[in-house]
């Protein structure tokens, strides 16, 4: 597994929920910073188009972490198929880098 920062990002059903999620993350040091965003998503699930109010969480960590980080949100969310996307930080101020690592290594 790669040393690559990345963001992940995953959509949550209520805040106490991303709150919980965002929490247990932190504390395990499977993420060095967890952002919560209230969002509108709309999506097709069993054939049908779905409207609902979310919390998106932006996930901070680093790639090496990524395999546990999905087990841990998998295990606290209460979607059958949660979002769990990643995308790689390409660039970022080394200050803020030497911190993520530190945090979440």
């Amino acid at each position: 597994m790669s040393d690559q920062p990345i963001v992940v990002m995953c959509a949550v059903g209520t805040r106490d929920e991303a709150a919980r999620i965002a929490r247990s993350l932190v504390e395990t040091r499977l993420a060095a910073c967890v952002q919560m965003m209230p969002i509108e998503s709309w999506y097709r699930w069993d054939g049908a188009v779905e409207n609902a109010p979310e919390v998106m969480l932006h996930v901070k960590t680093m790639r090496s972490r990524f395999v546990a980080l999905v087990e841990a949100i998998e295990a606290l969310h209460s979607y059958d198929v949660p979002e769990i996307v990643a995308t790689p930080i390409i660039d970022a101020s080394p200050r803020y880098l030497a911190w993520l690592r530190a945090e979440v290594l």
